[in-house]
């Protein structure tokens, strides 16, 4: 098969005008066409179906965007359907045209175009044929991908109905890339951008990558850490960034940077960084007027200031929206957008660290540029298994809030852990932050329609790098996938993307695919029962995140050490976040408040988030909170052992390289998910003193031996 996939590759990049996948170079699949595997179909039926629409094709446009449609249309018909579509037949079953095209036959589309934006489009059948239009060509190129999508899900397209249009409109993957390729919190191989070989020398993979975005609706990329360099603003960088915009722009990818916001002093040779500074604003200006005479579509910047060591607005007495409105001046005149991060908090406050966030944010209400929106992150932390939802999400009506969600299992077992991560971005979209009565979800503060927000972003660290299957484990590949299908449309589920992924990824046999899904839909759960369950967040082990360390307490701020959140001692364990403890409740709406304030109406999923609660309280289940405790770290670690049993049973329906690189991981992921228990019930154990339940089987060593643990090169450091 990987020979067959080769000849129609090589044929299709002579026929074409853009690279397409190169193949993986070994044999069997090892994950490196991602989702677009297009394998054939053998269900006779469906093929022959398909090839009735797909045999002639037109495609009304002469972009370049027009021909990566054809060459993406090229190839799934030559790798689904075995045929060689006619891209010149005037006998057309399937018609790919821009708004400005259509012709007089045609214009029954015009109603449906009229309110689904330059990124919408429709798929409508009609007389035997199957009319595909937009208002733009990237919209016709989201519209072949999405058609596409049906026919490796198998699903009919002999009477479609298809009328759609983003949700939010930038839809980002956040790189934290550092430019010697070092990727902070990576853990699939180095950055993929090869800094010192471009502007020259592009890579196969950068159009493999702007191809597997445009799958799915991303059209956002910041290529470099947030932690940013200078350098990336010379000219020598800015000319390797363009050789990166000019090819993301036929798939409708936009190129943002993140920036060093003391660069007037560090590239300039100015005495200073102030915003309200007239020399660092003229600087600023010229910057924004070289950039955008380079890349006229650039995106604009993603800041990370005053938070970890990083220079800003406050070193010199300034706010963040007097830092972010400068930036913004100096974009808004060539429509570019400054994405401002809320991952602050204050070296010198003694204030709990949730709530630094919101305590700096919101007093600047409406004091941001239109240009500026601010990406805060999922929860009030830092991308734990599972918190809560950050309470800034509604509390700012007249700013633009982003979502920054991690992609990457920086606190989620790295690499090696299953842990689908749709579960954990729903949870959080659908949240109800009650601020404006029932119904005022996270994902409508997002996508504007809370407080009509026009400027609206969801945005995502990437998990991708070197690795030739993109992500390290196969079932990082979902993860990636699905916050592009929820940045495109947070209504759909999780399960529902997690079969599409699978059906395009694995298999569309119908038991083995309800097997995978029923292990993706219960991955992350089981991750947050040997991790961090009932509320514990913060557990990990000190710089790397690597594995477990609640014993941790040396650090240089107390809000960097696993002990500050667990609070664990003698009485009980937990952060009283409630009115008598930091008060982190009273940042919520009232609804919430009234709820977190009492353990007995508090989820049980976030109890230790908001109480310190006594070892023995007695839960629902009749269980003493240490009984459970105990309980949910054993149910992580057999949760872990059934996937393993699950992925065993597939053996011969998955192909074989996909397969052992599975198996391989989940290997790892079980004897961490032990680690991780019986490092965390000893650790507790010393403190409270109390014997372990019948139930849980004793730890084979002592709690010495797993803090003796060291591991100076685990990957993806700061």
């Amino acid at each position: 098969m990987k020979s067959v996939w080769f000849v129609l590759l090589m044929l299709s990049i002579i026929t074409v005008s853009h690279p397409v996948f190169a193949t993986s170079g070994f044999e069997g699949e090892d994950g490196y066409r991602l989702w677009m595997k297009y394998d054939p179909i053998t269900a006779p039926s469906k093929s022959k179906n398909y090839k009735n629409y797909l045999q002639h094709i037109q495609i009304r446009s002469q972009s370049k965007t027009a021909a990566v449609i054809q060459q993406e249309l090229h190839l799934a018909t030559t790798g689904l359907l075995d045929i060689q579509a006619n891209f010149k037949s005037t006998k057309n079953t399937l018609v790919i045209a821009p708004k400005s095209q259509l012709i007089a036959s045609e214009l029954w589309l015009l109603p449906y175009l009229n309110n689904i934006g330059d990124e919408g489009f429709v798929i409508q059948s009609r007389n035997g044929a199957i009319y595909i239009s937009a208002n733009t060509d990237i919209g016709l190129l989201y519209a072949t991908f999405h058609f596409i999508r049906l026919i490796q899900n198998l699903q009919p397209i002999d009477n479609l109905s298809v009328i759609q249009s983003p949700k939010v409109k930038l839809r980002m993957l956040n790189h934290w890339d550092d430019l010697d390729r070092h990727t902070e919190r990576g853990y699939a191989g180095q950055s993929i951008f090869d800094w010192h070989k471009l502007p020259d020398y592009k890579e196969q993979r950068y159009y493999d990558y702007a191809r597997a975005n445009a799958s799915i609706g991303i059209n956002g990329v910041v290529p470099i850490n947030v932690n940013s360099d200078a350098l990336i603003l010379t000219p020598k960088y800015l000319n390797k960034v363009k050789a990166l915009a000019d090819i993301f722009r036929p798939y409708g990818i936009k190129i943002y940077l993140s920036l060093k916001f003391s660069s007037p002093q560090q590239l300039g040779g100015l005495a200073t960084s102030d915003p309200l500074n007239k020399d660092v604003q003229q600087w600023w200006q010229q910057k924004a007027d070289q950039i955008y005479r380079l890349i006229p579509d650039f995106g604009g910047y993603l800041v990370k200031a005053n938070s970890e060591g990083q220079p800003g607005p406050g070193d010199y007495g300034r706010t963040h929206a007097q830092g972010a409105n400068m930036l913004a001046k100096t974009l808004q005149d060539f429509g570019g957008v400054v994405l401002w991060r809320a991952f602050v908090y204050n070296h010198d406050s003694d204030t709990e660290r949730s709530l630094q966030a919101y305590n700096e944010f919101v007093p600047l209400d409406g004091k941001f540029a239109k240009n500026v929106s601010i990406q805060v992150k999922n929860g009030p932390i830092d991308f734990q298994p599972r918190e809560p939802f950050s309470p800034l999400f509604g509390a700012t009506p007249a700013t633009s809030l982003a979502m920054e969600f991690q992609i990457t299992q920086e606190y989620l077992g790295f690499s090696t852990h299953l842990a689908y991560l749709g579960t954990l971005y729903k949870e959080t979209l659908t949240s109800d932050t009650h601020v404006l009565g029932k119904g005022s979800t996270v994902s409508k503060v997002i996508d504007g329609s809370l407080h009509n927000n026009s400027l609206t972003v969801m945005a995502g660290v990437a998990n991708i790098g070197s690795d030739h299957n993109w992500t390290g484990h196969i079932f990082g590949q979902a993860n990636w996938y699905v916050f592009g299908r929820l940045a495109w449309d947070h209504e759909l589920s999780a399960e529902d993307i997690a079969k599409e992924w699978i059906a395009m990824t694995l298999t569309t046999k119908g038991s083995a695919s309800a097997k995978i899904l029923s292990m993706m839909m219960q991955s992350r759960e089981h991750v947050v029962d040997y991790m961090t369950p009932l509320g514990l967040h913060h557990l990990m082990d000190t710089g790397h995140h690597f594995g477990p360390g609640p014993w941790v307490n040396n650090l240089g701020r107390d809000d960097w050490n696993p002990t500050y959140y667990h609070r664990a001692d003698a009485k009980g364990i937990g952060l009283n976040r409630t009115a008598s403890g930091t008060n982190g409740i009273s940042q919520y709406a009232p609804y919430w408040q009234k709820r977190f304030s009492d353990p007995s109406t508090t989820p049980q999923e976030l109890l230790l988030w908001f109480h310190h609660l006594h070892w023995d309280y007695l839960m629902p289940s009749g269980k003493t909170l240490w009984q459970a405790l105990a309980q949910h770290y054993d149910k992580g670690v057999a949760g872990v052992a059934k996937m393993q049993a699950t992925w065993s049973s597939l053996q011969g329906e998955i192909e074989p390289n996909q397969f052992n690189q599975v198996a391989m991981a989940l290997n790892i992921q079980f004897k961490e998910a032990k680690w991780w228990r019986d490092a965390c019930m000893l650790y507790f154990q010393s403190i409270s003193k109390k014997p372990f339940p019948k139930s849980f089987e004793p730890p084979k060593q002592n709690l010495e031996y797993f803090r003796s643990l060291q591991h100076p090169y685990a990957p993806g450091q700061g």
